[in-house]
């Protein structure tokens, strides 16, 4: 019998020697497809109508934005966004709050974790404003020991400034850390910085397929590196 070696457990995941988890947020614990919907349709649609423009139109101008600043505080700051396109976008997050959920296993996943006595920390690229929107919807923040989003930090998680500086923010040990994003850059960040396990998540949004990484070990679910 075949089986998909992206999602098979590696023999290696050893629980002893990790003491810290780092989980990213969105496309890891959380439905990334309310991301996708509100910045690649919903802001588009509404911004359309605001300077009278097709919609493809607006969302081609607001593509260019968000890549002109991808890498920057700003690419993920909903201040920065909400001056931008004079529309409130934390306003925004709250009134489609009903779109934001946990991805199918990630609940289970964070209690387990619990259960082996791990300590969990949610590190994201998400702006303070929208994590306590997502936070207020989900109770993530009662599932995790602390939620770090990147304007602590003065970095995103794809940036090589980024690891030190949280490493002295969190207190942990790279080599006891396991670590799982759905962003290669952020992954390959974290690799370079000498985090021990590093995890790709395959299947970042309930709307959208599995893309398994060719870089990294992939998982579609958390289930793949639990104990059976």
């Amino acid at each position: 019998m075949h089986h998909n070696q992206s999602d098979r457990a590696p023999h290696t995941l050893d629980w002893n020697e990790i003491d810290d988890v780092l989980l990213d947020m969105d496309g890891t614990l959380l439905d990334r497809h309310f991301d996708n919907f509100f910045f690649e349709e919903e802001l588009p649609r509404r911004y359309a109508v605001k300077h009278a423009l097709p919609f493809d139109e607006a969302r081609d101008r607001l593509m260019r934005m968000y890549r002109s600043v991808e890498g920057e505080l700003a690419w993920t700051d909903l201040h920065y966004w909400t001056a931008q396109v004079d529309i409130d976008v934390v306003a925004m997050h709250r009134e489609l709050d009903h779109m934001i959920g946990f991805l199918p296993d990630a609940e289970e996943f964070l209690t387990s974790l619990r259960r082996l006595g791990k300590r969990v920390t949610i590190l994201t690229n998400a702006h303070r404003a929208g994590v306590e929107v997502k936070a207020a919807k989900t109770g993530l923040d009662r599932r995790v020991d602390r939620i770090v989003d990147a304007f602590e930090v003065g970095w995103l998680k794809m940036r090589s400034e980024y690891w030190p500086t949280c490493r002295e923010l969190v207190g942990f040990e790279p080599s006891r850390a396991l670590y799982i994003d759905d962003d290669e850059q952020c992954l390959a960040a974290a690799a370079q910085f000498g985090i021990g396990r590093i995890y790709h998540r395959s299947k970042s949004s309930s709307q959208a397929s599995a893309i398994p990484s060719s870089r990294f070990h992939s998982i579609e679910t958390f289930q793949s590196i639990l104990s059976r």
